[in-house]
């Protein structure tokens, strides 16, 4: 996987050039599609680092561009970050269940789009290295950002990773939806609480018999109990 490579996916000529232009002036490689064909042909030849993915694209859309990412053992890893329109809600919430790591909404601002990249790039790095963490079936190695459920590895996205390592560094303390906000997703924004939701319902699904160890606190948050 490049370090440093970015695949630009978006069909509207004028926004792919403005979010190129201001890629490469952030310092990162970049590539770029118009279609769905072409951007799952180049996230398997050159495994990028990241995906800014437009949901409305020709071909095959941006979700079963994403979907296809992560059923792939090569590039589910790959975090992606979906470009949507303001009215699509429905959509950027398919697109948070099957795995993509964020999103922005159109229209956007330059410095945010470059500062949600740096951040999803962030959850991607390890930690301060860590002993590895096991109570029953379920085995954390932050480390090697690998999670086991009795004794298979659970495929988790950078950020489902980073959400179970907050929960756990914080093991029977309430985290609410703004503290994790700030700590995995680095903002804060009013509406993207459903953001957390999300990303804790698919983490749920990914432990198994070991799903009803993060609890729900109602009108609060959340705290994992195992």
């Amino acid at each position: 996987m490049s370090q440093n490579l970015i695949l630009i996916v978006e069909d509207d000529p004028d926004i792919l050039q403005l979010l190129a232009y201001n890629v490469r002036s952030a310092g990162y490689e970049v590539l770029t599609a118009m279609d769905g064909n072409s951007a799952m042909a180049l996230v398997r030849q050159y495994l990028p680092r990241l995906v800014i993915l437009d949901l409305m694209i020709p071909g095959i859309n941006g979700l079963e561009v994403c979907k296809e990412m992560k059923r792939g053992a090569a590039t589910r890893k790959i975090p992606v970050v979906m470009l949507t329109a303001k009215g699509e809600e429905l959509d950027r919430v398919v697109g948070l269940e099957i795995g993509a790591d964020d999103y922005v909404v159109k229209p956007f601002s330059p410095r945010e789009l470059i500062l949600r990249i740096a951040a999803v790039l962030r959850r991607s790095l390890p930690d301060d290295i860590e002993k590895p963490w096991k109570n029953e079936g379920l085995h954390v190695d932050f480390q090697a950002y690998r999670v086991e459920v009795d004794g298979s590895e659970a495929a988790l996205t950078a950020t489902e990773f980073k959400l179970l390592s907050d929960l756990l560094r914080n093991a029977g303390r309430v985290r609410t939806r703004d503290q994790l906000l700030n700590s995995v997703w680095e903002y804060q924004f009013e509406g993207y609480a459903r953001t957390v939701d999300t990303h804790i319902r698919r983490l749920r699904q990914k432990l198994g018999p070991y799903a009803d160890w993060i609890e729900t606190i109602r009108g609060v948050g959340y705290r994992f109990r195992g």
